[in-house]
C-alpha cells in the first residue's frame, strides 16, 4: 500500500454533502497536498541516490528503515487529523495551524517514502515487527546499538505513543466549533509529544545524514509547535490530555 492509499484510508471527507464552494476548496487543498507529497518523495529519492554509492543500503531491521517506517505511520495520522480540521474549523488560527502541520508532515512523509523506495523497503512496518522495536535498549535501560529489543512499554498491536484511537478520531469528526478546535489541539499536542521519543532517538542513532537531519528538524519543529498549541489551548480555557 502506498502513502497515497494510506492517506485515503485515514481521511474521510463527505464531499457530496459539502456546499459547492467547500468542495472546490477541498479539491484545491487536496491537489496542493498531493503536490507536496510528490515533491517530498522526489527530494528523498534524490538525496538517497546521491549517497547510494557511498554506503550500502540499510537493512530491513536497521534504525534507519525502522525510523522511516514508524515515523511515516505516526505522521500520517497527524496529517489525517489536520486535513479534517483544516476543512471543518471556523477559526482562522486553527485552520492555518492545521494547514501548516499537514503540509510539513506530508513533505516529511514524502522524503521518507523516497528513502524507503530506493532501499527497496516497504513504506509500512511489516506485521511481524513490533512498533519501535528498532529503538534498542540494554539491560540498564539505556539506548545501545546492540541487538534490538522491544521498546519499553510497547505490546504487540499497541499504538505508538501519542497516537489517537479510532474512537478518538471518530469523536473528533463529530465535533464542531470551539469543541472541535480544543479537541484537535489536545490530540495534536499529545501526538507531537509521543512522536518526539522516536525523533530524538533517530537524531542520534540514524546513520544516513539527511535522514538524521530530518529527525533533528522534527524534534525542533514539533517542540515549537507543542509550545504554540499549548498556548492556544490555554486561550480557549482547556488543558492538554495526559500522555498515552
Amino acid at each position: 500500500m502506498t502513502v497515497d492509499d494510506r492517506l485515503d484510508d485515514e481521511v474521510s471527507v463527505e464531499d457530496d454533502e459539502a456546499p459547492s464552494g467547500s468542495r472546490t476548496r477541498i479539491i484545491i487543498f487536496s491537489a496542493a497536498a498531493l503536490a507536496i507529497l510528490v515533491v517530498g518523495a522526489a527530494i528523498g529519492m534524490l538525496i538517497t541516490l546521491a549517497t547510494t554509492g557511498q554506503n550500502p543500503p540499510p537493512a530491513a531491521d536497521s534504525v534507519d528503515v525502522g525510523f522511516a517506517q514508524d515515523m511515516t505511520t505516526h505522521h500520517l495520522q497527524a496529517v489525517s487529523m489536520a486535513s479534517w480540521v483544516r476543512d471543518h474549523t471556523a477559526d482562522p488560527t486553527i485552520k492555518t495551524l492545521a494547514f501548516d502541520i499537514e503540509g510539513t508532515q506530508k513533505t516529511q512523509v514524502g522524503m521518507m517514502a523516497g528513502y524507503l523506495d530506493i532501499w527497496n523497503q516497504p513504506e509500512s512496518r511489516p506485521p511481524n515487527r513490533q512498533a519501535m522495536s528498532w529503538m534498542a535498549t540494554d539491560a540498564a535501560g539505556s539506548h545501545s546499538h546492540g541487538s534490538v529489543s522491544n521498546h519499553p512499554g510497547m505490546e504487540p498491536g499497541q499504538l505508538m505513543p501519542g497516537m489517537a484511537t479510532q474512537e478518538e478520531l471518530a469523536k473528533l469528526r463529530k465535533l464542531t466549533g470551539k469543541d472541535l478546535d480544543v479537541y484537535f489541539l489536545q490530540l495534536m499536542i499529545r501526538h507531537h509529544e509521543g512522536g518526539l521519543s522516536m525523533a530524538t532517538y533517530g537524531e542520534t542513532h540514524v546513520q544516513l545524514d539527511p535522514l538524521r537531519n530530518l529527525a533533528r528538524t522534527i524534534v525542533t519543529s514539533q517542540t515549537g509547535e507543542v509550545s504554540y498549541m499549548t498556548s492556544l489551548l490555554a486561550e480557549r480555557g482547556a488543558k492538554p490530555l495526559p500522555p498515552n
